[in-house]
């Protein structure tokens, strides 16, 4: 039976992929008001599950006992071997979805000028628009394979969402949603859904073309 993704579950699983968060961004990413998720994050860390950094960096984390509740909680779902097997196979087409995807995100940041990789600076408004056009084939493709994941196993839910949020603010013109790392943009939401599926599926990301 696949989990109801309860709420407690859905912030300790956004800060295993993201490592470390601050409070509006995990609002955004959860599409959660910041004054409830604030308060479940005071929840959890009087239980002992996350902790706050404050200083140069401030934000959310998992502590030791978080990440032992959350992998509990994956590894129950994961152990129908029907789930495993059918996101297994879900994981294995994503694969070369990812390669389009971290080539498209490079081909953003970099361009061929006189034979030479170079800086995209953006000037070629032609290149940028060719290189927008093969984002929109990609998350074509890439909506179809997330609302699969997302009757797999619930907590993938929301990124075919977050992936078209993404890329409708590119389309608008607001060229930070591409690659920036410190937004929900296209390359940052594909990043953890990627993430997402190795944590998941126990693969080791180093590993994973060997899978």
């Amino acid at each position: 039976m696949n989990r109801a993704a309860d709420t407690e579950f859905v912030v300790l699983h956004a800060l295993r992929l993201k490592g470390f968060a601050e409070t509006d961004a995990l609002a955004a990413s959860l599409d959660q008001p910041v004054d409830v998720l604030a308060d479940l994050l005071d929840r959890l860390a009087a239980a002992g599950m996350v902790l706050r950094r404050d200083g140069r960096v401030s934000g959310w984390a998992l502590t030791p006992q978080g990440r032992v509740r959350h992998a509990r909680e994956v590894a129950a779902v994961m152990a129908d071997p029907e789930r495993r097997a059918r996101l297994a196979d879900a994981y294995q087409r994503f694969l070369p979805l990812n390669r389009r995807a971290l080539a498209v995100c490079t081909d953003w940041q970099m361009r061929t000028v006189d034979g030479r990789p170079v800086i995209n600076d953006h000037d070629d408004r032609a290149y940028d628009a060719s290189v927008v056009a093969r984002l929109v084939e990609l998350d074509a493709e890439a909506q179809v394979l997330c609302a699969e994941l997302a009757r797999i196993v619930d907590w993938f839910g929301g990124y075919g969402l977050r992936l078209a949020n993404a890329l409708a603010r590119v389309q608008a013109g607001d060229f930070d949603w591409f690659t920036l790392p410190v937004i929900d943009s296209y390359h940052t939401v594909w990043f953890e859904l990627h993430e997402d599926l190795l944590s998941t599926l126990g693969i080791e990301r180093s590993k994973e073309e060997q899978s």
